[in-house]
């Protein structure tokens, strides 16, 4: 008997194809991204070269000795190798030019999130006014820079520097300027600004920094951060530092100093206050401040030279009234004469009652756990007075 066999199922053939749709679905979105991505690179470099055409109308000229854009699939990446910034203005009729020579800027923007721009400089920069004049030379560690807003008006900025140094050079020798650890600065368009009536809000904050050649004061390391907001601006429009300086002022502009601090070894410093510039560009104002440690600044603000010179009046007044300059004056003379030296040892030792008569302008305070004095800091035509003394000077901004 033959034994009886049972039919089998034959398999089924399954489809391949889903195997496949994946990396085809892939490959059709990542070359419509580089078809996009290209699109936006060369858009980019369209619209650099319309913004760099319209600054040129403006007496702003943007060049590079070679550009190049990359940061393909997800940034855009614009270099600029040996940049070139030239600043045309004109003063009395003639144009004076202002050339900034920079070593390298990489602006990159990602590709989703264009109005957002982050900068890198490379140091140095150079900026010259013309061939003979002495140029300043700036070098720094590191620059980096971003805005919001772009391509329309910028809504929020900001510029950060590390080992920041800032030269004259003239004929191959670098006289030092100024010197900072650390800069940081922060702009804004305040709340409720518009572009029409725009007021600008900011913060300063500088890092062991030194300023050579305006106070000796200056020339030691200081920390400083300032807050404030300035009004008075007709537009946002890049402009020459002088014009926007007559607009301000023509405008009824002011710097409103909402709060500072500044310390130096011992010395703290808050102040807040209104500044303003007069008709001939130089500022008015007054800020109220709040000092600790006075006393240790005394000799560095020149008061054996306000005597060799004779001593003001109002501020004699304030320390010893009925007291006349010139009588002052006399004196220091005659004791040299007696002693030879003696009025010198006068004079130095006169800091302690300058100290004392400051501290008598002033009202009783404590600042940060410290006793301070509270006094006002004026500006009267550009010349700084603390309470009757006068400090320095402050040269005409246009």
């Amino acid at each position: 008997m033959t034994a009886m066999t049972l039919p089998t199922d034959t398999p089924r053939r399954r489809s391949r194809w889903p195997l496949f749709l994946m990396p085809i679905l892939l490959l059709i979105v990542a070359a419509a991204w580089s078809v996009f991505w290209f699109y936006a690179a060369s858009q980019a470099e369209v619209k650099a070269d319309a913004w760099r055409a319209q600054e040129a109308k403006s007496g702003r000229s943007y060049d590079c000795a070679k550009q190049s854009i990359g940061g393909f699939p997800f940034r855009l990446e614009v270099r600029c190798e040996g940049a070139r910034v030239t600043l045309t203005s004109q003063t009395a009729g003639a144009a004076q030019p202002v050339t900034i020579n920079l070593g390298e800027i990489l602006a990159v923007a990602q590709v989703y999130d264009p109005k957002l721009l982050i900068a890198e400089f490379h140091a140095p920069a150079v900026v010259s006014e013309s061939q003979n004049a002495p140029a300043m030379q700036v070098n720094w560690k590191t620059a980096r820079a971003s805005v919001v807003g772009l391509p329309a008006i910028p809504q929020r900025a900001s510029i950060v520097f590390d080992d920041v140094a800032i030269d004259r050079t003239n004929n191959s020798v670098q006289v030092p300027v100024a010197r900072a650890k650390h800069v940081e600065l922060h702009g804004r368009l305040a709340e409720g600004s518009t572009q029409k009536d725009p007021v600008i809000e900011s913060v300063l904050r500088i890092e062991s920094g030194s300023v050579q050649e305006v106070h000796p004061l200056l020339a030691r390391p200081f920390a400083a951060e300032i807050h404030a907001k300035l009004s008075g601006l007709k537009d946002l429009v890049p402009k020459p530092w002088p014009a926007r300086f007559r607009e301000l002022q023509s405008n009824g502009g002011h710097v409103e100093i909402v709060q500072s601090r500044i310390q130096q070894d011992d010395l703290i410093a808050v102040a807040a206050g209104t500044l303003a510039l007069n008709a001939q560009g130089r500022i008015d104002g007054e800020l109220q401040m709040t000092v600790a440690g006075i006393e240790k600044v005394i000799p560095a603000l020149g008061i054996e030279k306000m005597l060799e010179q004779g001593v003001p009046q109002a501020a004699l007044d304030r320390v010893a009234p009925g007291v006349k300059s010139q009588d002052v004056t006399n004196l220091l003379g005659a004791l040299d004469k007696a002693i030879p030296g003696l009025g010198r040892v006068v004079k130095q030792n006169a800091n302690l009652g300058v100290a004392a008569g400051i501290n008598a302008l002033g009202k009783e305070a404590v600042l940060e756990g410290k006793p301070a004095r509270t006094f006002p800091l004026r500006f009267a035509d550009g010349t700084v007075y603390l309470g009757p003394l006068k400090v320095g000077d402050v040269p005409p901004l246009f």
